[in-house]
């Protein structure tokens, strides 16, 4: 089952995806929008419409399991090699290995590219992902030199996920879940690859000297009282920026 959606509705369907299908869904790039599928049942079917208001279905055929493989693939971003476990990492750079079937983020994205290029420059010291997903930014702090680090997400399969995801990659660090409301734990640094509402919902929060931001569209820029805006980086249409406590 698949349904399309336009990048203006991409983080609500994302999360709506990942209620409805916590054991994992697809996420593939089309020229309207982004289409997201799930191997379900009729069950499954029925969800997508009620949520969807429609959904495209396919007979899915034997060997499927090797093609779902298939949209998951490395990518390397610096000193950083990110892919799936059944992917062997290559000799020389760090490597993030992720199971994308649990929780969003497999570090193929843009805007998590965006997100790990800006850490890889930043001094490093305490660390804080709001939104860790499956815990690729986590992780990947972690293998930098980022200590402590915590992961905070409002959604409980994405706290399992780091977690899991920290065990397999031999990590040290810290998953907790919390709500869109709390006030969230002090850090040198902070990372926020969420929605533009939800980073602009930030600020009052916080308790950071450094912000990288990302989750939005090129054509988008979050709006943060009391932080100065350092840098911008894009990549595939998507946008990230680097923010830094402003003075007083």
């Amino acid at each position: 089952m698949a349904v399309e959606v336009g990048l203006e509705r991409l983080e609500e369907a994302r999360a709506t995806m990942l209620e409805l299908f916590p054991e994992g869904f697809e996420e593939v790039d089309r020229p309207e929008g982004v289409e997201l599928a799930a191997y379900t049942d009729a069950g499954g079917e029925e969800r997508l419409w009620h949520f969807f208001g429609g959904a495209r279905s396919d007979d899915v055929k034997v060997g499927w399991e090797d093609r779902w493989r298939t949209f998951h693939k490395p990518v390397r971003v610096g000193a950083l090699w990110i892919g799936p476990p059944w992917e062997t990492p290559p000799v020389g750079p760090l490597a993030v290995v992720v199971d994308p079937g649990r929780a969003f983020g497999t570090g193929s994205h843009p805007t998590t590219q965006l997100c790990l290029q800006f850490l890889q420059g930043l001094e490093r010291g305490s660390f804080l992902d709001v939104g860790c997903g499956s815990g690729v930014l986590s992780i990947a702090a972690a293998l930098l030199g980022f200590a402590p680090v915590l992961g905070v997400d409002t959604e409980a399969p994405s706290i399992e996920a780091t977690r899991e995801n920290a065990r397999a990659n031999g990590v040290e660090l810290e998953a907790r879940l919390v709500t869109a409301d709390d006030a969230l734990p002090p850090a040198a640094t902070a990372v926020a690859n969420i929605s533009l509402a939800s980073v602009e919902g930030l600020p009052a929060r916080l308790d950071v000297a450094r912000l990288v931001t990302s989750g939005y569209l090129e054509s988008e820029q979050p709006r943060l009282p009391g932080f100065e805006h350092v840098e911008r980086r894009t990549l595939g249409g998507w946008g990230s920026d680097l923010y830094r406590r402003a003075p007083g």
